[in-house]
Parts: structure tokens; C-alpha cells; sequence
């Protein structure tokens, strides 16, 4: 395993963290982690060296970290440092910041938690939790040891990124999205290169995005990827852009399969910053732009809009979407969707307008839904 700096805190972070956000699950349910599979995915993990495990409040319908605090028992939690996140979108009043720490810091089976993020900050969750004192109660925690370290993950505009950062002198730590199809999107490659020339430690998430950097491509970008000058899978490939750069600390995956874990390490281990060659880079700037052209709804499938209050399942309807317009599939995602679908239809949908205040690509999904049901619904 490779290692770096973890910004200024004095010690080195493996370059692949372990997200706790796809575990496996039992049948369909994705509070249901399987974790008897989970638990050797991550003991495998540690064993071969990452040492950064990565979870949050919400994660798993609430189960993420209860999970992690069970798995890691047994001399793993030793080896490992935890970051768990402030859900901040049910942060009202200040006493939420404490009955929430306490919850998690049971949960986790843990006295401290080392890296406390406040979670999914935009221009919305920032001006409430830094004007009920988020930050005053954040260096009290730190000062009695149930924290170690303070940051924020982020989902909105650049312009709002570099107003978080500027805001408070003692961040330590950032999380954003960020991946060769994400350069200008949200923080992006500017908002990375900003944090860390201020000394933030730099967490990747969506290094994939959300797995959709894996999938077949189109016929145009797979006969694109077979002109690279180095042999890579599509993940590897992925991965390997964003390590490339020295401004990253370590790169987040959420892993559902034990095949996940065995070929994102591999990656890890090749992993080296101006690795990637010039001719490398030109061609994933062409299949970045040949894939804007096939790819109409940015969802990762994070599930932040999830559970719809109607049923609608919302990101499966928009992956179905995708999948058809990308691969130019008229007739596997129709059928998913009239037969198999794990929820309702789109035209259950009464626009509440919750979903669109909590996803973290800012996506307009009622809109969206709307045009996904006419075209699974249309003959041809």
C-alpha cells in the first residue's frame, strides 16, 4: 500500500480509504448490510494496508456505523482511523451537536472519532450550523478528545467552496467529489488545488462516480479507451487520474464486492503522482467530452433522495434513463421499468421538492422524472 501525507496533521494516510456507503447487502434493502461478507471486505482491507475507513451518520439507513463499530473489534480499530460525519441537514439547535457526536461515538464503539466532518455542506447547511455555533461546539469537542480532527464534505458551487475554506483558519480536512468527468463540477479541480495550497488534508469521493466510470461505455468511447498507450481496466484508469495529482490525499471507494476490494488495491499499489503520461491525459480530455454527449441526468446513485415520501425510486429511474440513452437501449431499461422497478413509477411523484433539497448534484429531479416516464412509456 502507498501512503501520503494527510494534509498537515502529522501523519500518512493510505491513498485508498475504505467507504462504508455500498456495503453488501442482503436481498434489496441497503439497511440490511451483509455482514459477515462486509466485515472480511474490510478486515481484507486493513490487512493489506488502508488505514483511512470512511463512514457517516445516514450511511445504510443508519446502520454503517454500528456495523463498523462491531467489525473492527478485535485489535482493527487500532490500525485504522475513522471518519464519520454531522448529518446536517437534522441539526436544528445547538444540543444537536452533542446528543449526535454521543449516538455516533456509541454507535462506532469508539471514545474519539479522528476525522469529524460536517457533512454535505452547501449554501444552505453552512450559514445554519455556522450561525448556531457549529464551529465554537466542534473546538470543545476537540478539546475533550471525543474528536480529533475537524473538516467538512462538500456539495455545491466553487464560489461557495472557497467561502467555507476562507471562513474558519482551523479546517483541517475537505472531502469533495471529484473525478476526470468532474474537473468543473462543484469544487472541482479548483477547489482541490485551493484547499490544499492552504494545508487542507484533500478527500476524494466518487473517484467512479458512483461506479458509473466502470460500466461498458458506448461503443465510440470503448473504441477510444483501446488507442491508451498503457493497458488499464476502466476503474484503473479512473483511479489512476486522480492519484495522479499531488494535491490528493486519499481516494474514497465504496465497495460491494470482495472483487472491488482485491483489484482497487492493486491500483493503489501502482499508484504515484505525474504517473500518467501526457498522451494518457489527452485522451481521457476526449473521452470526457465524448461522454458529456451521452450522459443527460449527472446522478451518482448516492441515494440522498432516498426514501421518497411517494415511493418513487428515484435513482433507479434515472440510471434505467441513462443506461438507455447512453447505450442507445430502447428495450431493457422499458422493460425494467414497467416490471421490475423497486418502487413507483415517476407519475407517483407529487413534487414535494424534498429530494431536490438534499441531492448533492443538485439535479432538477422532478423535471427529470417527468421526462424518464414519458420515454419508458413511449413505442419506440
Amino acid at each position: 500500500m502507498k501512503y501520503r501525507p494527510f494534509g498537515r496533521l502529522g501523519w500518512d494516510v493510505s491513498v485508498l480509504g475504505f467507504g462504508a456507503m455500498r456495503l453488501p447487502v442482503i436481498g434489496r434493502d441497503p439497511s440490511a448490510i451483509d455482514e459477515p461478507e462486509a466485515t472480511r471486505m474490510l478486515h481484507y482491507a486493513i490487512d493489506k494496508g488502508i488505514n483511512y475507513v470512511d463512514t457517516a451518520y445516514v450511511y445504510h439507513g443508519e446502520n454503517s456505523e454500528k456495523f463498523l463499530g462491531r467489525a473492527l473489534k478485535g485489535g482493527h480499530r487500532q490500525k485504522v482511523k475513522i471518519a464519520t460525519k454531522l448529518p446536517s441537514w437534522i441539526v436544528n439547535e445547538q444540543s444537536d451537536f452533542d446528543r449526535l457526536l454521543n449516538e455516533q461515538l456509541k454507535r462506532l464503539q469508539t471514545d474519539t472519532i479522528e476525522v469529524y466532518l460536517l457533512h454535505g455542506l452547501n449554501d444552505r447547511q453552512w450559514p445554519k450550523l455556522r450561525d448556531l455555533g457549529a464551529l465554537e461546539w466542534a473546538e470543545k469537542a476537540r478539546a475533550d478528545g471525543r474528536i480529533h480532527h475537524l473538516g467538512f464534505s462538500f456539495h455545491d458551487t466553487l464560489d461557495v467552496f472557497k467561502d467555507i475554506v476562507d471562513a474558519y483558519d482551523k479546517w483541517e480536512v475537505c472531502q469533495i467529489q471529484y473525478n476526470y468527468m468532474d474537473v468543473e463540477f462543484q469544487a472541482g479541480l479548483e477547489g482541490l488545488r485551493y484547499a490544499s495550497d492552504r494545508g487542507l488534508a484533500t478527500i476524494i469521493m466518487e473517484p467512479l462516480r458512483g461506479g458509473q466510470l466502470t460500466k461498458r461505455p458506448p461503443d465510440t468511447i470503448a473504441a477510444m479507451m483501446k488507442t491508451a498507450p498503457v493497458n488499464r481496466t476502466q476503474a484503473d484508469m479512473a483511479l489512476q487520474w486522480v492519484w495522479n495529482q499531488p494535491e490528493v490525499s486519499v481516494v474514497l471507494s465504496g465497495m460491494t464486492a470482495m472483487d472491488h476490494v482485491t483489484e482497487n488495491i492493486e491500483s493503489a499499489e501502482k499508484a504515484a503522482v505525474g504517473s500518467m503520461s501526457a498522451a494518457e491525459h489527452q485522451l481521457i480530455d476526449e473521452i470526457r467530452t465524448e461522454y458529456l454527449k451521452t450522459t443527460p441526468i449527472p446522478c451518482t446513485s448516492c441515494k440522498y433522495c432516498m426514501p421518497c415520501p411517494e415511493g418513487v425510486h428515484i435513482f433507479q429511474i434515472f440510471e434505467l434513463y441513462n443506461d438507455g440513452q447512453r447505450y442507445k437501449d430502447n428495450i431493457r431499461p422499458r422493460m425494467v421499468y414497467k416490471r421490475f422497478l423497486g418502487g413507483k413509477q415517476a407519475d407517483a411523484c407529487v413534487e414535494c421538492f424534498e429530494c431536490e433539497e438534499v441531492c448533492p448534484q443538485e439535479i432538477p429531479i422532478v423535471e427529470w422524472l417527468k421526462t424518464a416516464h414519458d420515454w419508458m412509456l413511449a413505442e419506440k
